[in-house]
């Protein structure tokens, strides 16, 4: 991969290197099968008689946008990095190398639109184009194709300290950038920008629906030192839940319930008590003890759990508790928390829906 990426490099550098200046030879070159488009032939025209800088800004966009619109990004590329080279004084070649940028883009060819990108960055000025920053754009399109989490962290960073007043949903950058945090296994710092994003409950962020549900897990567990209720193993845990209930051994029952993130209510993910968005309870805001229903009610358990696809997740229902509706399902899941390998990969008896499952 990065063979290729340095040969199209050199071979970028070649044919901007044979394309010496913008003549009437060279407009044949940019012109090709288009001799017959004479739009294209007067914006070169206009071009190469044209000394003020501003009035080639316009034009350069015009042919730009043009040979881009023919299909020809590669001549773009080449009539743009030409330009920029020849003309290393010209205040808009941050603008001329994001298009360059943005047509790599465009061709797939994610390496060498990255290489451009991180040059704008680097080693040109910000500038202001429609009221619009060079450098933001270019951290934007670089998070988008960026698979590098180190890289990532470092462009969320910049747009946070540098445009933190421009973006419209900063909750967006701190979500992403914690899950990055994650990625290198920095569990401090993913659980501090957890944080500001929870600073922001009203965000959706793209692809993710429960993240603020998932991010405000993350932080309880973080931040709660006592990890006593997880069992490394699904059916040792069950089994105990299952015993205190039958003996009606609340102390044990309270022991096995999770002390944070203990969800509590319908199958539609509308909290019934306690946490009225939805995004679960913990044991500072819990208002049903559940266990107080214990010594009144005389419940029954079926004898299959039901274990989800996906491995992580399972549900034993049980009926006849004295309350409405009178069957909960128990909720065990699998503790997704590499931040502490010592529970990471445990079970938990995690929440309570009530009614029956929805179809």
């Amino acid at each position: 991969m990065r063979a290729r990426f340095l040969l199209l490099i050199a071979l970028a550098t070649t044919l901007a290197a044979l394309v010496t200046g913008c003549s009437a030879s060279d407009t044949r070159y940019y012109l090709g099968t288009f001799e017959q488009n004479q739009d294209l032939r007067e914006l070169f025209r206009l071009f190469r008689k044209e000394k003020d800088q501003e009035n080639r800004f316009v034009l350069i966009q015009q042919i730009a946008s043009a040979l881009a619109n023919a299909g020809k990004r590669d001549k773009e590329i080449i009539f743009l990095t030409t330009h920029v080279e020849k003309n290393p004084s010209d205040i808009y070649n941050a603008y001329y190398l994001l298009l360059v940028a943005e047509a790599y883009s465009d061709m797939k060819e994610a390496p060498l639109a990255i290489y451009y990108y991180r040059q704008i960055l680097m080693n040109d000025a910000d500038l202001l184009v429609r009221g619009r920053s060079i450098h933001l754009q270019c951290l934007e399109d670089l998070l988008a194709l960026e698979n590098n989490p180190e890289h990532k962290i470092e462009y969320y960073k910049e747009i946070i300290s540098r445009f933190g007043d421009q973006i419209e949903h900063p909750a967006v950058n701190w979500y992403f950038m914690a899950k990055s945090y994650e990625e290198v296994g920095e569990w401090d710092q993913a659980r501090q920008a957890y944080n500001k994003y929870l600073g922001y409950p009203d965000t959706d962020i793209p692809g993710e629906p429960n993240a603020y549900r998932i991010a405000n897990e993350k932080v309880n567990l973080y931040d709660n030192p006592d990890k006593s209720w997880m069992v490394p193993d699904l059916q040792t845990l069950v089994d105990a839940v299952k015993d205190a209930i039958v003996t009606k051994n609340i102390s044990k029952l309270k022991k096995y319930q999770a002390k944070v993130n203990f969800y509590e209510g319908g199958w539609d993910q509308t909290a019934l008590f306690g946490d009225p968005t939805g995004e679960g309870s913990s044991e500072g805001n819990r208002t049903l003890d559940i266990t107080s229903y214990l010594a009144s009610s005389y419940p029954k358990i079926d004898g299959q759990l039901d274990i989800a696809d996906n491995d992580r997740e399972a549900t034993l229902r049980t009926t006849d508790w004295n309350f409405r509706p009178p069957t909960w399902y128990l909720y065990f899941r699998k503790v997704d928390f590499p931040a502490d390998p010592d529970i990471n990969g445990q079970w938990e008896w995690a929440g309570v829906y009530f009614g029956e499952k929805l179809p």
